[in-house]
């Protein structure tokens, strides 16, 4: 009896070690699995130095591609970055920008220009830069003008153009719209940001603002390193050895990569134009709360199991069992660098094979060891992938994957400042597209919240929105049946859309009935 409630503790222990475990980040996960077999990972044996001279540096991997990407398509604003924060409360417009300026000053990739100097491309740090920060009164505006002025500004400030080589990188308004209520939109190229800087940027506002406030001094440490210590030390790491082994993985594992065929509505143009629209999606809270239950069930992540839905969802609609998506990694797996501003998302080509009609839990492990396997070889940058396979270039598509899916997970920092409210909105529609599709997930109080963005020159809106229904319905349909395989799902999704199409033609005969009701009421008007 003894062992046996020995055992049971046992196995109670072993259950709640892989439910945590299964809640780790991916990269989390691929580092425990590295220390517990006894191997340590060299980007951890040393810290990254600061650099001994200033002014210019090398540009890292991923400001590289950004830089050629630019000199590509100068017109575009598909890399811009917006930030909308809406403030509650009495604002001091003076210590905002002061905190804004703060920032600057301490990071150095906001004071960053590009320049070609002695045939190679460099990053310009200026020494010191300070911003304005222009206000716009729409306080006497009627609430639906208000709004709509809202929208033209916002438009017209994210699809203002950068210089790189002129800079600044970053642009800040902010709108008066009420009494006691702003909206401050900070704008950035993605050469000197991503989706993380944005946690790190306004973490560090409410800081200063919280400090400046009260007359105090910052509280903030001053960082370790600046971005360009990055790039430099990232250079000389990336070399060797280290390098050789992360491209023979890569060669490999992209061998006789695929090109998904998505079914279109328009023919794909020779050149892509970049233009896009966005939909949203809004999974229902115990749907949401049910998919987690089953990735902690199944031990993986919570972005295994989208991506695995996700590419059901593909295989569905171009026939193809080898499925390629890209995903994003935050690549700041380093304590130096997870407080910095700068360009350190790096991108992951997730090649899964969905072949002889495998389960929905099949499907789940061929997804966690494809993806745990890339995770374990991040390190080589994009750029780097790309130049390594010498591909050839086409001005169609983007190489490599042209759908992405990305679950957002960067750390958000607590908002709160005496007597003001503060909430991060979501992301401004620029208009433009890098993609045939990006589908973003992020959790919030309410459920999964979805984003897809998609390419107007190849997809109508009316597709899309029949996608993400159907997304919707796999999502439903394995949190019930993980053990459905491949083709029992697609049969779900086949009889809702007959349903769809009945119902559909029902609507149009009843829009023709009300017609013909209401030629026969004119006409027997008339003849009265």
């Amino acid at each position: 009896m003894t062992f046996r409630n020995d055992s049971i503790s046992f196995e109670q222990k072993k259950d709640e070690i892989s439910r945590r475990r299964s809640q780790l980040s991916v990269v989390k996960q691929t580092l425990l699995k590295k220390r517990l077999c006894g191997f340590e990972s060299n980007t951890q044996l040393q810290l990254i130095p600061r650099r001994s001279q200033r002014g210019s540096a090398p540009l890292s991997f991923a400001q590289q591609r950004m830089w050629f990407l630019y000199q590509l398509e100068p017109n575009s604003a598909a890399y811009n970055q917006v930030a909308s924060i809406h403030i509650t409360g009495s604002l001091d417009l003076a210590v905002l920008e002061q905190s804004l300026n703060e920032i600057v000053r301490r990071h150095e990739a906001l004071r960053t220009t590009f320049a070609i100097a002695e045939g190679e491309s460099v990053q310009i740090i200026a020494p010191a830069l300070t911003i304005t920060l222009p206000r716009v009164d729409l306080r006497k505006l009627p609430e639906v003008e208000r709004e709509q002025e809202v929208q033209r500004r916002t438009t017209q400030e994210v699809q203002q153009l950068f210089d790189l080589e002129q800079g600044p990188l970053l642009r800040s308004i902010l709108l008066h719209l009420s009494e006691t209520e702003y909206l401050l939109q900070i704008t950035m190229h993605h050469i000197i940001t991503d989706g993380w800087t944005w946690g790190v940027l306004v973490r560090e506002l409410v800081a200063l603002y919280e400090a400046f406030s009260i007359g105090k001094p910052s509280t903030l440490p001053e960082l370790p390193i600046q971005y360009a210590d990055f790039a430099i030390w990232q250079r000389q790491w990336l070399a060797g050895e280290v390098l050789e082994t992360q491209v023979a993985y890569w060669k490999q594992q992209l061998h006789n990569l695929p090109t998904l065929q998505l079914p279109t509505d328009r023919p794909r143009p020779t050149v892509q134009a970049f233009r896009g629209a966005r939909q949203t999606l809004m999974l229902p809270k115990a749907l949401s709360q049910e998919l987690k239950v089953l990735s902690q069930q199944e031990g993986i992540t919570l972005f295994m199991l989208l991506l695995a839905a996700f590419k059901t969802l593909l295989h569905w609609y171009t026939d193809q069992d080898d499925i390629v998506v890209g995903t994003d990694v935050a690549n700041r797996n380093r304590p130096e660098v997870e407080g910095l501003i700068g360009f350190f998302v790096n991108q992951l080509v997730l090649r899964t094979n969905l072949s002889g009609n495998p389960t929905f839990r099949e499907l789940l492990g061929r997804v966690r060891d494809c993806t745990l396997s890339a995770y374990s070889h991040q390190d080589l940058p994009f750029e780097k992938l790309l130049n390594a396979l010498k591909l050839e270039r086409t001005r169609s598509r983007m190489p490599l994957f042209q759908v992405k899916l990305v679950l957002q997970n960067a750390p958000l920092p607590p908002l709160d400042i005496s007597g003001l409210t503060v909430n991060i909105l979501d992301e401004v529609e620029t208009g433009e597209t890098k993609l045939d599709l990006y589908l973003e997930l992020r959790e919030t109080e309410q459920g999964l919240k979805g984003l897809l963005e998609y390419d107007t020159d190849l997809f109508d809106a009316s597709s899309i929105t029949r996608m993400l229904k159907h997304f919707e319905i796999i999502l439903a349909s394995v949190v019930t049946q993980p053990d459905a395989e491949l083709n029992q799902l697609e049969e779900i999704l086949k009889k809702t859309d007959k349903q769809q199409q009945m119902l559909h033609k029902i609507k149009q005969k009843e829009v023709f009935y009300q017609k013909l009701k209401n030629v026969q009421r004119k006409v027997i008007s008339e003849n009265l």
